[in-house]
């Protein structure tokens, strides 16, 4: 199950891992884009596509725990789906713009943790691997309430792997500092000129890296959890220090 998989990171996952031969439950709020991934999926392998916005828990419950039959056995769970919404100084926040990344960052994932969860504990088995941030690493300016979120993630995802460790299920964390996504589209309100100007002058991260890094993860033996990776684009060396050459 990859969530927030219409575009971006999320997209990226599910097709690598429909790849490795993985069945793909694909989740986002925008039906004509999930549909779109059974075309690019290799043969034989199945899509499901579930239509829900990850802070609708009704929906999100509904959804998972009325899943086929032959869909129930969730071996991974990528919580991918995540967003940014502006980036004023506490003082000037909007209320509008911190529910929305709290609900999806860090309620959103937890409902859907809590829907996934309870089949893999009882199979012992099973790995979750949680999309977080460098910005849940340090906080910049103006980034408050997102950085807070991202630090939640990032504080979950240890109390995840504390509480499942007796279960043999994997928790990864996988923080990204700078992706050329459609991230910056949506922090910046749609203003595509402000977002395109975040990765002008050097080379951004892409979606595909983060994908490879999660292949990686599901490729490893089972005595081997890659718990918490930090990844950076060459040119960027914390959240705020960018080499550009402009």
């Amino acid at each position: 199950m990859v969530t927030g998989a219409t575009s971006g990171i999320g997209k990226a996952c599910a097709l690598i891992l429909a790849k490795n031969g993985y069945h793909i439950i694909a989740t986002g709020r925008r039906s004509d884009r999930l549909d779109g991934l059974k075309s690019e999926v290799p043969d034989g392998i199945e899509v499901l596509p579930l239509v829900f916005d990850v802070r609708d828990k009704e929906a999100v419950f509904k959804l998972i725990e009325n899943l086929p039959d032959s869909w129930k056995n969730i071996d991974l769970l990528i919580n991918n789906a995540g967003n940014a919404h502006g980036m004023d100084p506490i003082q000037t926040g909007s209320l509008d713009d911190w529910d929305a990344m709290m609900d999806i960052n860090v309620k959103g994932l937890l409902y859907v943790s809590k829907a996934v969860i309870p089949g893999m504990t009882a199979r012992k088995s099973g790995m979750i691997i949680n999309i977080g941030s460098i910005a849940g690493k340090e906080v910049y300016p103006n980034g408050n309430v997102y950085c807070g979120s991202k630090h939640a993630v990032d504080a979950i995802t240890k109390g995840m792997r504390i509480d499942l460790n007796p279960y043999g299920i994997k928790v990864i964390g996988i923080h990204p500092g700078l992706v050329e996504t459609e991230f910056s589209v949506v922090r910046f309100k749609g203003d595509e000129e402000r977002a395109e100007k975040v990765y002008q002058g050097f080379e951004p991260l892409l979606a595909q890296d983060i994908a490879e890094i999660v292949e990686f993860c599901v490729n490893r033996p089972s005595h081997v959890v890659l718990a918490d990776i930090l990844v950076l684009p060459t040119a960027q060396a914390t959240a705020t220090t960018v080499h550009k050459n402009l």
